[in-house]
């Protein structure tokens, strides 16, 4: 081999096309340098190594015969033997890269890197295989990498064993699996300007939701220090969201924040050579902040947009992108350096909607970060390291502190995978979520609170947190298809209250959100009575005070943490299913559920009945929780007027009487939520019967009305749903709670407002969906898990021949 600058290539003069010649890695990062640094998206600089020098390395060598003779044939579930040929093959690689034509190439190369940006530069070196990247396969950790690697010398040997580390163990099983030939594949290896991301943080973004594939969302992690840690899933990172149309639209808001752990950060060993790492404790005060600060987590989500934007240009469809970000201590500044087509979510093209639901209880073991949203049940098999993957059986949750590359035949056989470690998009997730296995990552003590041989079931169906229980339980699996869905005139709607099922929801055909539940926001994400938290002085319980202490640490004042968690959940909501319109209900917690929150004991009554007391619209204005309202209107005012999300309706529960609305639009008005302004629609419960009685009158001070039909059946027929010894006289399908209906739904229609129905009645009885259809109804608003029977069931009533029109 010569030194012929035909084996370099330099960012600027590559582009996506050139695969073949330098690898999936090295091509893309020379799109995003030629083609969008001009439009601000920060790219260090480098150069390639061709994938041609690899191959002509190999040929002068005379290398490929004694490689076909180790690789041919190769079992590779006998993993000794893959250890064994794995190893002679890296060492033919490595001796046939040593030749001085290509130490010439590397030393010209990296020389006028020098020149531009500093003696002694610091570079990583990267290799690019020229299978990589592609949108069906991403060949992600399976060759070696290098970083900060200073001087000629130093450079040219991280680059052999870049060349070598084609043959890992790992990327040999990679190819066989995927029905790659180990010798159609080349690498090819980039040397670039090191982001010095140990003196700061750097992380993973993805351009959707990687767990529901929702697209609408640009998700951020981050960490400490260098983001092997994130990808090997050592650490709980930070993660983010930011809602791409609003973004698109100049809102610039964080749609939500959640902090990680960052247990450790990696950093470069002080003095060592090449490639020398070591983890170190990060410290507490760290930990507890955010690792980028709202602004460049914005900056950050730019930049991922215009990079999805420029690939989905170039194929001609829309491209969801996996992207690496790094911020430089030195400089402060934030840089991309590495993108590559999203290789799992975005592959699904669901033909049906398959849901989980555990049909039994038991003791939660762990809990962490959930991937997927299946259950699996099964037993235990704890991994301590690579030597004990021989033990491991098809069927068996595998649980570690982390997983690894090298792990990936195992895995792919795991029942279930559960580490102590990790967020959304470390390895153990990665895997995963690309098998369909259920996972719970970031599990704190769970190689040692789960015993090797223990009968577990592990579940993601329940939200973002995910959970190891005691036992085998009971659970269903219901997958309905998709294809064939009738339209309906009749607006099909779901009821919502967890956050955290938002986007997976979102993907069900509907048309948006006939009730969000805030008070499922403010038990299950804050967690503390908003009293409380205005006065803090006035909380007794020394426990309570300090449990509010820990949840506001960082806030500069108590209430910052209530208005900002309630604004982000209900945010999620809105963006999900932005631009359909989402109806938000105020809080409708009873006195003896606000008194069970942290801190709400000393600020409720006692009542015999709370069904009928202090709740709903009553509370807003009183003296006893006016303050703890305002909170909940600077809540809903930050979600529209900074987050842009005007899709959010307004929606009072419990209204007793007309006099009473007034007072609440007023107090609404005061906090900023004027009816009518910025195109605020408020609505109103039609679930007492003076509501139905009186619509006329609160048509004059609501756009709409939602038909709670449970507290309306329990109030009409007097009978309380809870009691068992009288329940069986609750029926919606009584005639004079049918009279009720007619008489809401004919009374809005009358007034031209709005009217719909938020309860599973529609869903369960057909009859009464025929009912409320024959009506003129305009919305049905059911429960997720039924809201393709619901669709099936007013398209029925809709099309009956004897449908009466009212």
């Amino acid at each position: 081999m010569t030194g012929s600058p035909s084996y370099i290539r330099w960012f600027g003069a590559l582009r996506i096309e050139d695969v073949p010649l330098v690898g999936g890695k090295n091509a893309s990062l020379g799109e995003l340098y030629a083609t969008l640094t001009a439009a601000g998206v920060r790219v260090p600089n480098g150069f390639a190594l061709t994938a041609e020098a690899f191959r002509v390395a190999l040929t002068e060598a005379d290398a490929w015969t004694e490689l076909h003779k180790l690789l041919d044939g190769l079992d590779h579930h006998n993993l000794a033997a893959l250890a064994d040929r794995a190893a002679k093959a890296r060492d033919i690689v490595y001796r046939a890269t040593g030749g001085p034509g290509l130490r010439e190439a590397i030393a010209e190369a990296y020389g006028a890197l020098e020149r531009e940006s500093g003696k002694n530069l610091a570079v990583a070196v990267r290799s690019s295989a020229t299978a990589e990247d592609l949108p069906t396969a991403s060949f992600a950790g399976q060759h070696e990498s290098y970083l900060n690697v200073h001087g000629e010398e130093a450079v040219f040997e991280a680059c052999r064993k870049c060349f070598a580390s084609i043959f890992t163990d790992r990327a040999i099983v990679y190819r066989i699996d995927n029905g790659f030939d180990h010798f159609m594949v080349a690498l090819s290896v980039g040397v670039m300007k090191m982001v010095r991301s140990d003196r700061a943080s750097s992380g993973v973004i993805f351009t959707l939701d990687t767990e529901s594939g929702f697209r609408d969302v640009v998700f951020i992690t981050g960490a400490y220090g260098l983001g092997e840690n994130i990808v090997q899933g050592k650490v709980d990172p930070d993660e983010f969201y930011v809602h791409k149309p609003t973004f698109r639209q100049g809102r610039r808001a964080v749609l939500s924040r959640t902090v990680g752990g960052k247990e450790m950060r990696l950093v470069f060993a002080r003095g060592a050579g090449e490639a020398s790492t070591r983890n170190e404790p990060t410290p507490s005060v760290l930990r507890q902040k955010f690792c980028l600060t709202n602004a460049e987590v914005l900056e950050l989500a730019g930049y991922a947009l215009s990079i999805e934007d420029h690939y989905s240009a170039r194929v001609g469809h829309p491209m969801p992108m996996d992207i690496e970000w790094a911020k430089d201590g030195g400089d402060g500044k934030l840089y991309i350096v590495q993108a590559r087509p999203e290789t799992v979510a975005s592959q699904r093209q669901p033909d049906s909607f398959e849901t989980f639901a555990l049909k039994g209880d038991g003791r939660v073991l762990v809990s962490g970060r959930a991937v997927g949203e299946k259950i699996a049940a099964g037993t235990v098999r704890v991994v301590g390291d690579k030597a004990d993957l021989a033990e491991f059986r098809p069927g068996e949750v595998l649980v570690a502190e982390s997983t690894s590359p090298d792990w990936e035949p195992v895995m792919k056989t795991a029942g279930g995978i559960v580490t102590a470690r990790g967020g959304r998009t470390c390895h153990a997730a990665i895997v995963a979520r690309e098998l369909g296995v259920p996972a719970v990552v970031g599990a704190a003590g769970a190689t040692t609170k789960l015993v090797t041989g223990a009968a577990v079931t592990v579940s993601c169906a329940e939200g973002e947190t995910g959970k190891v229980f005691e036992g085998k339980l009971p659970f269903e699996a219901t997958r309905v298809p998709l294809t064939g869905l009738p339209r309906t005139r009749t607006k099909i709607m779901v009821n919502l209250g967890n956050p955290d099922l938002a986007f997976h929801t979102a993907m069900l055909p509907n048309d948006g959100v006939g009730l969000a539940r805030m008070e499922f926001i403010v038990s299950e994400h804050i967690g503390v009575h908003p009293m409380a938290l205005v006065h803090p002085e006035k909380v007794a319980s020394a426990k309570a005070r300090a449990q509010i202490g820990r949840l506001t640490r960082g806030y500069e004042r108590p209430v910052d943490f209530f208005v900002e968690r309630l604004s982000e959940g209900v945010g999620v909501i809105a963006a999900a299913f932005y631009p359909k319109p989402v109806i938000l209900r105020l809080s409708d917690f009873k006195t003896n559920e606000y008194a069970s929150l942290i801190g709400g004991a000393g600020f409720e009554p006692h009542e015999e009945n709370p069904m009928l007391g202090f709740r709903g619209a009553s509370r807003y204005a009183h003296p006893a929780y006016a303050e703890g309202f305002a909170l909940e209107c600077a809540a809903v005012k930050r979600v529209r007027a900074d987050m842009g999300l005007t899709n959010l309706r307004i929606m009072v529960p419990f209204c007793r009487r007309v006099v009473e609305a007034e007072r609440v639009i007023a107090e609404m008005a005061r906090h900023g939520l004027a009816r009518g302004e910025n195109g605020l629609e408020i609505y109103v419960m039609c679930e007492i019967p003076n509501n139905v009685i009186s619509i006329d009158a609160f048509s004059k001070l609501f756009d709409g009305f939602s038909i709670g039909s449970n507290d309306l059946t329990q109030l009409t027929l007097g009978v309380d749903r809870d009691s068992e010894i009288v329940a069986f006289d609750f029926d919606e399908r009584d005639p004079g709670m049918l009279e009720m209906l007619r008489l809401a739904v004919t009374g809005a229609k009358r007034n031209h407002r709005h009217v719909g129905i938020c309860g599973e009645a529609p869903a369960n009885y057909p009859e009464i969906a025929r009912f409320l259809v024959g009506l003129g109804i305009d919305s049905i608003s059911v429960n997720p898990a039924s809201v393709l029977r619901t669709i099936r069931v007013v398209s029925e009533a809709e099309n009956a021949p004897n449908l009466s029109k009212t």
